[in-house]
C-alpha cells in the first residue's frame, strides 16, 4: 500500500507574501524642468508660466509623473509646485524625483494598503525571487509593517527560508 504524500509546507500555516503583487502598475513619464530653463541655467518666471499655460497635457493623462530637473541649476521651490498644479488635474500621481523615486514611492503606497491585521501571530515568508525588480525599500518597509504583528518573518520560499524575525514568547 502506498502512503499518501503530505505537503508539509501547506500544513505549516506559513503565509507567503509576494511583493510583486504590490508592484506599481500604470505608465510613468518624466516631467523635466530642464526643458524650461533659459540657456540651460535660469528659470524665467514669466516664460515658464507661459510655457505651462501652453503645455499639452495629453501625454500626462492618467500617468504616474516623476517631476524633476536634470540640469545642474538652482530651481525655486515654487517652480515644482507650479508644474504640479498644472499636472495634477490629469496625472494619476505626481512625485518629486526621478523614475526610481517614483517607482519607490508608488511601491510603498501600495504596501500601505496591506491590512496588517491579517498577519497577527502568523508565520510569514516574504517571497524573494521573481520577475519584477522589487526594491530594497519595499523589503525594508514590509518588515516594518509586519514586525509588530507577525509571529515570524522569513525571506525566500517556504521550502528554503532565511529567518528575519521571530517573536519571543
Amino acid at each position: 500500500m502506498e502512503e499518501a504524500m503530505i505537503n508539509k509546507v501547506a500544513e505549516s500555516g506559513i503565509i507567503t507574501l509576494n511583493l510583486e503583487d504590490y508592484y506599481p502598475k500604470g505608465e510613468t513619464i518624466l516631467f523635466d524642468l530642464k526643458e524650461y530653463l533659459f540657456m540651460g541655467l535660469i528659470l524665467k518666471e514669466k516664460d515658464y508660466r507661459e510655457a505651462l499655460k501652453n503645455l499639452d497635457l495629453a501625454p500626462y493623462q492618467d500617468k504616474n509623473v516623476a517631476l524633476t530637473c536634470t540640469a545642474d541649476a538652482i530651481i525655486p521651490m515654487w517652480a515644482y509646485m507650479l508644474a504640479a498644479s498644472y499636472l495634477q488635474p490629469v496625472a494619476k500621481t505626481i512625485v518629486f524625483g526621478n523614475e526610481d523615486v517614483l517607482l519607490q514611492t508608488l511601491f510603498l503606497k501600495n504596501l500601505y494598503t496591506i491590512n496588517t491585521a491579517d498577519y497577527v501571530d502568523k508565520r510569514v515568508v516574504i517571497k524573494g525571487c521573481g520577475e519584477l525588480p522589487v526594491t530594497e525599500s519595499a523589503y525594508v518597509e514590509i518588515t516594518n509593517l509586519l514586525r509588530p504583528v507577525a509571529k515570524s518573518i522569513m525571506y525566500g520560499e517556504p521550502c528554503s527560508t532565511v529567518p528575519i524575525f521571530k517573536k519571543k514568547l
